[in-house]
């Protein structure tokens, strides 16, 4: 069993920066992939990044390609996202994801990832 619990988030204007911390808890934690997840009001979850068990693999999604940056600190048991140049269409609930160990390649699709935090609340003002 994977603990995932989020932090980070809050209100920025927009080019600002915030970073999203993801500390998990479980045996599982360093054999799987993560991700980070994002739902804005009245739209389905949308994927946003994923990080191999090792680091060496990211993939973004093309919104937010050399803005946000994925990474993970597996002695920590943590994950997070570096979001740079924030804009109000970023503003969203934020949930980080786990696969456990089943899975060592970057995924994009809610299916593969068994585990989920509880989300947190980021808005960028305009």
């Amino acid at each position: 069993q994977v603990q995932l619990v989020e932090s980070g988030g809050g209100l920025v204007q927009a080019g600002g920066s915030l970073r999203l911390s993801c500390a998990a808890s479980g045996r599982t934690f360093t054999s799987g992939t993560m991700g980070w997840f994002r739902q804005a009001p009245g739209k389905e979850r949308e994927f946003v990044a994923t990080i191999t068990w090792s680091g060496s693999s990211t993939y973004y999604t093309d919104s937010v390609k050399g803005r946000f940056t994925i990474s993970r600190d597996n002695a920590k048991n943590t994950v997070y996202l570096q979001m740079n140049s924030l804009r109000p269409e970023d503003t969203a609930v934020y949930y980080c994801a786990a696969t456990g160990p089943s899975y060592s390649t970057v995924l994009v699709t809610t299916t593969p990832y068994k585990y989920w935090g509880q989300g947190t609340q980021v808005t960028v003002s305009s």
